[in-house]
């Protein structure tokens, strides 16, 4: 029985402009222990996708329509509070994109770092503190007395993406969400901080979802990936079989425009056009506007996400029928 099992999540924003299907019918599932990366350009639902999950949506002007998401047995989206409760923060725990925004900037990082254990764990102040010093270390923080009464703002962005790592992993969760948790740092303290995820995985035992937008650290983080497109996922496989055998033409498209897999002073490949307007209705494939496969019935009819593999599925009607 897998972890996490998720069924036709929909989840829509009804604004005065519209209603945006940042997420329409959004179906997967998560191993134990198993790593599933979700990739896409800005705007495809990776991140609206797992706050749903996190309940973590702001409503109005968010709804989740329909579906249900099961983690080891509690229906995540039609559970009660107190249910909600005891499992966000303990059992499924997360990281956030920007560290600043995400850290109270009036709070201690002592007093950020202890309140889960306070409020999950019931355990004294003393041990938490000395299990909070503990998990700084782990995360690579040097000096952790002092640096555990500094606020925020005293940290550099790194230092304050590996007190999140800390807050996350604090109460050693099942599932661990990791938002782009990359995005604002440089190379070299990126490396440190996916090296930091997955060694803390193998100690732990967790799940791992990891969203992102670079390809390249999905393919050496993840043992599984779902592309995502306008709210939808085109194409899911396991990591080594969708960067060998991609199906879908947005993958494809995505995986030309790595910039380490350009020819030496060529120019750089982009896909062409912009993702759609999920506001307004998509009557066929999301993609078929900037597609240079697509034909007439690409841009009529909608295409289901089929297995075409043991393991790999994608949403493509011409992949499906094998013209391309």
């Amino acid at each position: 029985m897998p972890l996490l099992s998720v069924t036709d999540l929909r989840t829509h924003f009804h604004t005065r402009s519209g209603v945006y299907r940042a997420v329409d019918g959004v179906s997967f599932s998560l191993e134990r222990g198993e790593t599933l990366g979700i990739v896409g350009e800005s705007g495809s639902g990776k991140s609206v996708t797992c706050y749903s999950l996190m309940g973590l949506i702001p409503q109005p002007p968010g709804r989740i329509e329909s579906g249900t998401a099961f983690f080891d047995g509690v229906d995540l989206l039609h559970c009660t509070p107190k249910q909600a409760r005891a499992i966000r923060g303990k059992r499924i725990a997360m990281i956030f994109q920007d560290p600043m925004t995400s850290l109270n900037p009036y709070l201690r990082i002592s007093t950020q770092l202890i309140e889960p254990l306070l409020i999950h764990e019931k355990i004294t102040r003393a041990a938490a503190k000395k299990r909070a010093l503990e998990m700084l270390e782990s995360v690579g923080l040097h000096d952790v007395g002092r640096r555990f009464h500094q606020y925020p703002h005293e940290f550099s962005g790194g230092m304050r993406q590996r007190v999140m790592i800390a807050m996350a992993l604090i109460t050693r969760p099942e599932l661990l969400i990791a938002d782009e948790p990359t995005t604002a740092l440089d190379v070299t303290v990126q490396a440190q901080i996916l090296e930091l995820i997955k060694a803390r995985q193998q100690e732990l035992g967790m799940a791992v979802i990891f969203i992102t937008h670079d390809l390249a650290v999905a393919s050496g983080l993840c043992d599984r990936v779902q592309v995502m497109y306008a709210g939808r996922i085109v194409e899911t496989a396991a990591t080594q079989t969708l960067f060998e055998q991609p199906r879908h033409p947005y993958t494809r498209g995505l995986q030309r425009s790595i910039p380490a897999l350009q020819p030496k002073g060529a120019e750089l490949y982009t896909i062409p056009g912009l993702p759609p307007d999920v506001s307004k209705p998509i009557p066929g494939c999301a993609f078929a506007p900037r597609c240079e496969y697509a034909v007439d019935r690409c841009r009529a009819t909608r295409p289901p996400l089929l297995e075409v593999a043991p393991g790999h599925a994608h949403a493509c009607l011409r992949a499906q029928a094998g013209e391309i």
